[in-house]
């Protein structure tokens, strides 16, 4: 993945020195395009390379940093256009971004397993694995937070437990019959209702 995004960038470095310094200057929103593109496929690049764990737990820390990574971010794609039609133009360019990486995902497994990964196995028939804990970069003590949720009293207990895509852990327990799936650290909504 880091050679794709490193490939793409140079490439993009090389047609910007043969046209000029100003790339995409047959359109005003040009260059809010390139850069929003940058910075989307940087970002994934980011995410992929931290792991799976960083989108399924959010904790105080992680919400903060994700907001200020958002305004890091938004002066390389919009530059000195603080104008409504300039973050609308950054704003569809990612969304236009996104559903693409998403068809190409979709439409080309390869792809897909190279930007989103594998799911990882971290427990089969009450044994856990070490090695895919340390892949995963999750610790015993989530593992064992991660199965109660699941309202599995032991590891023992698990027949089988997967880091899934996602972020989610899903469990099956009961010699296979049993199946949830849960995403880690989820918190909670508290409707009037329950008030």
């Amino acid at each position: 993945m880091s050679f794709f995004l490193f490939s793409i960038i140079i490439s993009l470095r090389i047609l910007r020195q043969r046209l000029g310094s100003d790339l995409l200057v047959f359109h005003p929103y040009g260059q809010i395009i390139f850069s929003s593109v940058i910075v989307y496929l940087f970002i994934v690049l980011l995410i992929r390379l931290f792991g799976k764990q960083e989108l399924a737990q959010l904790s105080i820390f992680d919400l903060v940093f994700i907001m200020l990574i958002g305004n890091a971010v938004q002066n390389a794609m919009v530059g000195n256009d603080t104008t409504l039609s300039g973050g609308l133009v950054a704003a569809a360019s990612l969304f236009l971004i996104n559903y693409l990486v998403k068809y190409l995902t979709y439409r080309f497994p390869k792809i897909s397993k190279m930007i989103q990964g594998e799911a990882i196995m971290l427990i089969y028939q009450g044994k856990v694995i070490k090695e895919n804990m340390a892949k995963a970069k999750i610790s015993l003590e989530e593992i064992h937070e991660a199965i109660r949720e699941h309202g599995v009293s032991s590891v023992e207990d698990v027949d089988l437990a997967v880091l899934e895509i996602d972020g989610s852990i899903s469990v099956l327990s009961n010699e296979f019959r049993r199946k949830t799936s849960k995403k880690r650290k989820a918190h909670k909504v508290i409707s009037k209702s329950d008030v």
